[in-house]
């Protein structure tokens, strides 16, 4: 008895924090599936490892219900400080490879699908000829992803506040514009296209629109030009979109907008301050970002649509 409580004990003690980083991403995800693509790796290795922490310890970790996998008690009990875990090991590795004066390794680089469509594809092709070490794990998404837990180095970012973890450099405040069709034909109503998360009428449909309303929303700004390009509607759209891709259906309406609250930014946790190569590619992204200044200020197109 006593050499099998000895050999359970040692057992326990011998898990790592990379076992519980299993549990931390089971915990957070609800499903093993979805656990394995966080971490990189199969189902079954997540499923194992799991198991053996549950066997190793004694207890039940999870519980499987129809939503998915939910924490037991014991679960519960461990899931803060595996948090703090994380939280700490992340931070060792982001104090790391802030230290790191080599120009070779991967960039986990964020920033919206319309940016890199249509401003940094060829800029960023362009850098990796340049610095053939660097490579990229690039995120598309339009929040801004946990630079804190090293789910991104390096992020541009449309935002009018930045976290305060983050050290960034604003590089210009969004111009908007109202566009429609060159073929749209106004009645009784003016149709209008709007960002998914805005509620009921917008302001500048009221001052600006007769009998405005909302015949569509939208959560991306291609989507949302391409809804307009289609004769949906009128939209209020960042002009460097609208510009950039120089579509002749689509044209501005002559109705100056108020500048916006929000402006490009490019961000980067103060931990990676002096990783030699998030210095060169946030250095390169800025200068990319500042010769596209004109189409961000709305300064390249004309305002020729009359409803």
């Amino acid at each position: 008895m006593i050499n099998s409580q000895k050999t359970h004990n040692e057992s326990a003690k011998m898990h790592s924090w990379d076992d519980f980083r299993y549990f931390a991403a089971v915990a957070d995800t609800g499903s093993f599936s979805k656990a394995a693509n966080l971490l990189g790796v199969n189902h079954s290795t997540v499923s194992r490892r799991i198991q053996a922490l549950e066997a190793s310890h004694g207890v039940r970790l999870f519980e499987r219900t129809n939503a998915g996998y939910r924490l037991t008690e014991a679960g519960v009990s461990i899931y803060d400080i595996t948090q703090k875990l994380a939280e700490e090991a992340n931070k060792a590795s982001r104090i790391l490879q802030g230290q790191d004066a080599r120009l070779e390794g991967t960039i986990n680089l964020t920033m919206p699908n319309d940016i890199f469509m249509f401003l940094m594809a060829n800029p960023l092709a362009k850098f990796s000829q340049l610095h053939p070490n660097i490579s990229f794990n690039l995120l598309l998404s339009k929040g801004l992803r946990n630079m804190a837990n090293r789910e991104a180095d390096l992020a541009i970012r449309v935002t009018a506040t930045p976290p305060d973890y983050l050290i960034g450099t604003k590089i210009v405040h969004l111009q908007h514009g109202l566009y429609a069709n060159k073929d749209l034909v106004i009645k009784e109503i003016t149709p209008i296209i709007t960002w998914g998360s805005e509620q009921g009428v917008p302001i500048w449909a009221l001052q600006h629109c007769k009998n405005p309303r909302v015949v569509m929303k939208v959560d991306d700004l291609f989507g949302m030009h391409q809804a307009v390009k289609a004769g949906l509607g009128i939209a209020r759209i960042p002009c460097f979109i609208a510009d950039i891709v120089k579509d002749a259906d689509v044209i501005r309406m002559p109705v100056r907008m108020p500048p916006s609250d929000f402006a490009v930014w490019v961000l980067h946790h103060q931990d990676l301050r002096r990783s030699a190569k998030v210095n060169q590619c946030r250095s390169y992204i800025k200068e990319v970002l500042l010769q596209h200044k004109a189409y961000f200020l709305g300064e390249m197109s004309e305002n020729v649509f009359s409803p």
